[in-house]
């Protein structure tokens, strides 16, 4: 299995990539310290030690129409979540610009919902201003599915990357939400790629999908050529179906990112929620083959704080710079 493992890190540094059944061996390897070592030396020969920070900022919350049955937004699920039709755009600033002083690379706007309606856009239209205007962050958005005249009009707004996760792959998906298609996420990928947008996408695991299913997610945003994948690991929220999940072990989540990067060897894999479930622990996902991570809170979970985080980064050896310089 170690020869595995070292043939196929050769490979992967001349120029080839691994196939589905490469990575499902790679999973079974009984000596995992050795499987996160080569993933972290890949991580080093292709990405370096730059570690890419980014944020998010809650613009819509709750009253959610679809079924994802994972979140604490769908309206069809009591979870008691805060919501509100619109962020404060002084409120959004606030945190805005402490982002940009602890040097966060990007800033995404998040809104709940299938997607967004003009009025929303207006109104996010006006935060996107201020923070070109007042930080050195570069701006992302996430608000839900797009149609060419949403993505025309947020690269308008100085929007350079849009987010949508896949969450699951395609054939697990279904047991995820059934108020909307795997295929519908694809299709805003391509929608917001078509008009110039870099693309994040990624997934949750720990949904009760199998090792298996997240290799196939994996290869899909390969397929796809995202080259930003979060990582989110799932928090059970009481009022969700997922609710009385148990989290997974330590070892299958550093198995899972490390496989990411097997996979994806010039992708930015990001750490993303459900994170701080893991502790102090948290930082050995780093040891491992990532090198992002979504800082400060997120949607409807508390994160550690971004003066943590980046101490921490940094005494694993990872250097940042500003947006503009990241690789899309």
């Amino acid at each position: 299995m170690l020869q595995l493992i070292q043939k196929t890190y050769d490979r992967l540094i001349n120029g080839y990539s691994i196939d589905r059944e490469t990575a499902r061996q790679l999973a079974l390897c009984p000596d995992r310290q050795a499987l996160w070592s080569v993933a972290d030396a890949l991580r080093r020969h292709f990405m370096g030690d730059r570690f890419h920070l980014c944020s998010i900022i809650n613009g819509r919350s709750g009253n959610c129409t679809e079924n994802c049955r994972f979140c604490a937004q769908s309206a069809r699920y009591q979870t008691g979540v805060n919501t509100y039709e619109r962020v404060d755009r002084s409120q959004a600033m606030v945190i805005a610009r402490d982002n940009d002083d602890h040097g966060v690379d990007r800033l995404s706007l998040v809104t709940s919902g299938h997607s967004a309606d003009e009025e929303t856009l207006q109104q996010m239209a006006e935060i996107y201003a201020e923070i070109r205007q007042e930080t050195g962050m570069d701006c992302c958005a996430s608000m839900g599915f797009l149609d060419q005249a949403r993505a025309e009009q947020l690269v308008a707004m100085g929007v350079s990357r849009y987010h949508c996760n896949l969450e699951a792959n395609r054939k697990y998906f279904p047991n995820v939400c059934t108020s909307h298609s795997w295929q519908e996420k694809v299709k805003t990928l391509e929608i917001a790629g078509a008009v110039g947008m870099s693309r994040c996408s990624g997934g949750i695991i720990g949904m009760g999908e199998s090792m298996n299913d997240r290799i196939d997610l994996a290869l899909e945003l390969r397929e796809l050529g995202i080259k930003s994948i979060p990582i989110n690991i799932l928090t059970p929220i009481p009022g969700t179906p997922l609710a009385e999940l148990k989290p997974l072990p330590l070892q299958e989540v550093l198995t899972t990112i490390a496989l990411f990067r097997f996979i994806n060897p010039g992708a930015v894999i990001r750490m993303a929620g459900g994170r701080q479930q893991l502790g102090d622990e948290q930082y050995r996902c780093f040891a491992v083959g990532a090198n992002g991570a979504i800082v400060g809170n997120y949607l409807t979970t508390t994160g550690s704080s971004i003066a943590d985080d980046l101490q921490q980064f940094r005494t694993m050896g990872f250097t940042f710079s500003r947006a503009g310089q990241e690789q899309d």
